[in-house]
């Protein structure tokens, strides 16, 4: 799908509210052509977790064994401004080294807040980043998934991606909450 067609299936998709969003979810790519289609899940990139509005993990890593570690997202403020430029390698090789260096660059603390705000004409949940120039915004595909797009400043293409909400086990609740 190219950007107009995801932006028109965006469009046409219901907004959510603050509470919708609150759980643990499973992140993929909406594949565009944009620069990062496919980088994250190379890097081992696991999805998000909505605490509360005022505590958002935005980077959820899987460790090797299944556990989750929140990336801190300041590690990504050097890469924005090349998004636009230039595709991210999309290596596992990469995706390793990341696994090594998760303990190092994660973090226990909030990175985002969860906020109700005006995008594209309608009112929805959106995540937004703490120290960083970004917005993801999201709209319900349904009752457990939803589209999101990132909306960057000063960035002239938008990254879309699908979040799946995971229903708590104990397994995952345990993995989820040792790794904060």
């Amino acid at each position: 799908m190219d950007t107009a067609a995801a932006f028109q299936l965006f469009d046409a998709l219901e907004p959510v509210t603050i509470d919708f969003m609150l759980g643990t979810w499973r992140g993929e790519g909406f594949a565009t052509g944009h620069a990062m289609d496919g980088a994250l899940e190379a890097y081992g990139w696991w999805g998000k977790r909505f605490d509360s509005a005022e505590d958002v993990h935005p980077l959820l890593f899987a460790r090797r064994g299944g556990a989750l570690l929140a990336l801190n997202p300041i590690w990504m403020a050097p890469a924005l401004p090349w998004l636009d430029r230039w595709p991210l390698p999309k290596s596992t090789a990469i995706g390793r080294v990341l696994q090594w260096l998760l303990p190092l660059l994660s973090t226990k603390h909030s990175g985002a807040r969860l906020r109700q705000i005006e995008h594209r004409g309608r009112v929805t949940a959106a995540m937004v980043y703490d120290r960083l120039p970004i917005n993801d915004i999201f709209r319900r595909i349904d009752d457990d998934t939803v589209l999101g797009l990132m909306d960057q400043k000063g960035s002239a293409k938008t990254f879309f991606f699908v979040l799946r909400r995971q229903i708590p086990t104990a397994a995952s609740s345990a993995a989820i909450s040792s790794s904060t």
